[in-house]
């Protein structure tokens, strides 16, 4: 597998580990036998030097602002695509046929309804329950409802299991909204795409049909084939470590978007909304802008620049398509936020010192737009996020499982605690 090596001197040991080339990316160390020849551990808090794990799913570049699923550019995806044919493409690995993809489609769309019994669950919540509190528990209580599609040694029960959780996702999340406001609950309907169905259910109403607008399905499908997976974050790591310990695919799927509900993670568009409101008006702009620019404030504009892309985020530019697309058809004359939003981004592209720190409009900030323009709540935000990512997670774990290799997840620890010492009675303390 790799004809290099990387030798390590401490003390009087030398131990020759071996380097990995990938296809894409640094080479990467294997410490794998540190321990056992060493007895030294690495000390790498976050991760963010380490691979966990092989993957063959998704590649990021982020000096070059590249996102690649299967090696396929998320620009060219985003632009050609829809959704599930991504989605088909992270599971399977390639792009389906005419006939795989009508197959797929007709499988996800025959899986969209939930349990009936699960209605009374969600009415066990409080009514001002936050909608991805809702999704965690229905989504770990998807266990108790589907005992067919738990065995993780089945592959037929993998993958009944991978398309039940694509196609609930809309329903589990729209019913979280609908409960949040007290309305009835929407069912899916088979003769809408997946988009489509998703923006029915959350806005619909029995009293009168809802005719959804195909400028908000595209976008909507944009914004769920863009946040479809991103490589070894937070919530992925978090659902290939649940995985590894042999919980039922519903487990894990609850415990990746438990952890995507922490604002470092998922709440970045919620972030940018928060921000819009905090700046008010268009003509506080400036304001913001300088006090952003000022190296002795800590004030940053969200939305813009990356953790990971240092360039450009490679998911903006689609993004800003669909972000004019939505406002043109709906109009920023009667929302303040997203008069501010556009101001923003325009005064942020013309200045120089963002052009020269690369902090240019991020996939956060327009799709932050996107979903207050057509409606939604900021509560609903990181909910759509979970939706969208489900996929990823699904991939991520159906190839863990079928690793051959793969074994349950131990990190070590630097522990700079008290050594051993004797217990002293209560009277004596």
């Amino acid at each position: 597998m790799t004809d290099k090596t990387a030798k390590l001197t401490f003390g009087d040991q030398e131990i020759d580990l071996p380097i990995y080339s990938p296809t894409a990316g640094p080479d990467v160390i294997d410490i794998t036998k540190l321990y056992a020849q060493g007895k030294v551990f690495t000390y790498d808090p976050g991760f963010t030097s380490t691979a966990s794990c092989d993957s063959t799913i998704t590649f990021i570049d982020g000096g070059k602002g590249e996102l690649l699923h299967r090696g396929y550019p998320i620009g060219q995806l985003a632009e050609n695509s829809h959704y599930l044919e991504v989605c088909y493409l992270l599971l399977y690995g390639e792009l389906p046929s005419a006939k795989e993809l009508d197959d797929f489609e007709q499988t996800i769309t025959n899986h969209t309804m939930l349990h009936e019994q699960m209605v009374n669950f969600f009415r066990g919540f409080r009514r001002d329950a936050h909608p991805m509190a809702i999704m965690v528990g229905v989504v770990g209580a998807m266990s108790a409802f589907y005992h067919d599609s738990t065995d993780i040694n089945d592959e037929r029960q993998r993958e009944i299991a991978s398309h039940r959780l694509i196609a609930k996702m809309p329903t589990i999340a729209a019913w979280a909204y609908k409960y949040s406001i007290g309305q009835p609950f929407i069912y899916p309907r088979n003769d809408l795409d997946y988009a489509s169905n998703f923006l029915r259910m959350c806005f619909g109403v029995p009293a009168e049909e809802y005719v959804v607008n195909p400028i908000l399905s595209r976008a909507m499908d944009r914004i769920f084939t863009l946040h479809a997976d991103h490589e070894q974050n937070a919530s992925t790591s978090t659902v290939r470590l649940a995985s590894s310990s042999g919980a039922n695919p519903f487990a894990c799927i609850a415990a990746g978007i438990a952890c995507l509900w922490g604002p470092a993670h998922g709440g970045a568009n919620q972030a940018c909304l928060e921000m819009l409101k905090e700046i008010g008006t268009v003509d506080r702009i400036p304001e913001f802008i300088a006090r952003a620019k000022d190296k002795n404030d800590s004030y940053r504009l969200m939305g813009f620049g990356h953790r990971v892309y240092k360039n450009f985020d490679p998911r903006a530019t689609v993004m800003k398509q669909s972000a004019d697309e939505v406002l043109e058809l709906l109009g920023v004359e009667d929302n303040p936020l997203l008069q501010v939003a556009m101001e923003l981004e325009k005064q942020a592209l013309e200045d120089p010192y963002f052009a020269e720190k690369k902090l240019f409009p991020n996939v956060d900030f327009y799709s932050g737009i996107i979903l207050e323009a057509i409606g939604f709540p900021t509560s609903m935000f990181t909910p759509i996020f979970a939706l969208a990512r489900t996929v990823g997670w699904i991939s991520q774990w159906k190839e863990q499982l079928e690793d051959p290799g793969h074994k349950i997840g131990r990190p070590r620890q630097l522990y700079l605690g008290e050594t051993a010492r004797d217990y002293v009675d209560i009277e004596n303390r």
